[in-house]
């Protein structure tokens, strides 16, 4: 997951993954101009947080919490973990 600070969405997608014992690695790009500069180019997306899951951009808050809600987001994991 990528985040930066000061960020709303980002804790609350934190929050999400934590609740449903999903791990995940923080890349936070606060003071990182580079790296969201990379982002941007590799997502077409200049918000955050920007979750990807096993090389798939899943989107933001909104996208994982839609996930969630129909069953994807277990689905994705759990094939990340096989």
């Amino acid at each position: 997951m990528y985040t930066t600070e000061p960020c709303g969405f980002c804790r609350t997608a934190k929050a999400l993954l934590n609740a449903r014992k999903i791990p995940y690695d923080e890349i936070n790009l606060a003071k990182d101009p580079d790296g969201r500069a990379e982002l941007a180019s590799k997502t077409g997306m200049m918000t955050f947080p920007q979750i990807v899951i096993d090389g798939e951009n899943i989107g933001g808050f909104q996208q994982l919490a839609q996930a969630d809600g129909a069953g994807r987001l277990k689905h994705l994991t759990e094939s990340e973990a096989a």
